[in-house]
């Protein structure tokens, strides 16, 4: 029996309901996707138990307690954004609330991480790109609090990722097939602590490239700094003035990509007769520019990673713990020339 000095949550209704949290959520907010025997079931446990929904934190517009968390990198990235957009648009369908959280360091992590554990906080938690270690995982599974991860992975939690060295490798793979031999690699230094490795993956897939080609990999031609296209740009000034610089580019980011042409530009070097240049991402902008990238699923991959909550919360196994989107090479004017492009079709 629960006492008036016990904290009744979303999930004890659920258990005496025998439904999921997302039913219970439905139920609250008068959503007609339940049925009316289920209805009826929910309304008695929370009669039973005296639940009375309460504020998230100050400042929460209706005070539900049906909020999803989402834990993110750098919310202004890109990448992160586009994300981001498929996991609300995704569980604000479903009549949930979202709270984003940005992380930008350890601490930062950290602290967001022991405020969520806490299952009165939110009845699930997204997380995009940032690793949790098999700690964190194990704390949120005792406090009850279902997990989605995105662009990350934890052994037994449900996670959607792409394979960012088969991507790396079919980047390197497209510069090699065009004649290039002498590929320079800009990704990401990982200043953080964060432990982000999607770049230095990128990074293994462009040497599995050329071990494949029987090509050696002249080390010189890597850079890594912050993540940005101003910095990718300084990086790429350093590798246009060796004695012997790069024949092409593999930036690790469209973003980073942007910084390379803009320096190629500053040196007068033809793209992409002089130098071949390819990102990662697939982000609006590549298409503008003409900027062939390995496009990888962005916004599908936050979609994907909301619903598996989604089922979660329903009480519904999520059957496939990893699910890996695939990835396209988009061909564009910086690794082919406006005349074969045409020639092409493309």
């Amino acid at each position: 029996m629960v006492t008036e000095r016990q904290r009744v949550s979303i999930f004890d209704v659920a258990k005496m309901a025998g439904v999921g949290v997302a039913t219970v959520s439905r139920v609250i907010n008068s959503n007609p996707r339940v049925s009316p025997l289920t209805r009826m079931r929910v309304e008695a446990a929370i009669e039973a138990l005296g639940y009375h929904p309460s504020r998230l934190a100050s400042g929460l517009s209706k005070g539900r307690q049906d909020m999803v968390a989402v834990l993110v990198p750098f919310i202004t990235r890109p990448s992160v954004v586009a994300r981001l957009e498929g996991v609300i648009e995704v569980l604000d369908r479903d009549g949930f609330g979202t709270a984003v959280y940005s992380v930008r360091s350890l601490e930062q992590r950290d602290r967001h991480l022991d405020y969520l554990m806490d299952r009165h906080a939110a009845i699930g938690v997204v997380v995009i790109s940032i690793p949790l270690t098999q700690l964190h995982v194990e704390r949120f599974r005792t406090n009850g609090v279902y997990l989605s991860l995105i662009d990350t992975a934890s052994e037994g939690v449900p996670h959607v990722v792409v394979d960012d060295r088969t991507g790396g490798c079919l980047a390197a793979t497209h510069l090699i097939s065009l004649g290039r031999r002498r590929i320079g690699f800009i990704g990401d230094e990982d200043l953080t602590g964060l432990g982000f490795a999607s770049s230095y993956k990128r990074l293994c897939g462009l040497e599995d490239a050329l071990n494949n080609y029987h090509l050696e990999h002249d080390r010189s031609l890597v850079r890594l700094g912050r993540h940005g296209s101003l910095e990718a740009r300084q990086l790429c000034d350093q590798l246009l003035e060796l004695d012997r610089p790069p024949t092409a580019i593999f930036a690790a980011s469209d973003t980073q990509a942007v910084g390379v042409l803009a320096s190629a530009e500053a040196h007068a070097i033809r793209v992409p007769d002089d130098l071949a240049v390819i990102g990662f991402d697939g982000l609006e902008i590549s298409s503008i520019l003409g900027l062939s990238t390995i496009e990888q699923p962005l916004y599908e991959s936050g979609v994907e990673g909301a619903k598996r909550l989604l089922q979660q919360l329903d009480g519904r196994e999520v059957e496939q713990v990893k699910h890996v989107l695939r990835l396209e090479l988009k061909a564009r004017s910086t690794t082919i020339s406006t005349h074969a492009l045409s020639k092409s079709g493309a």
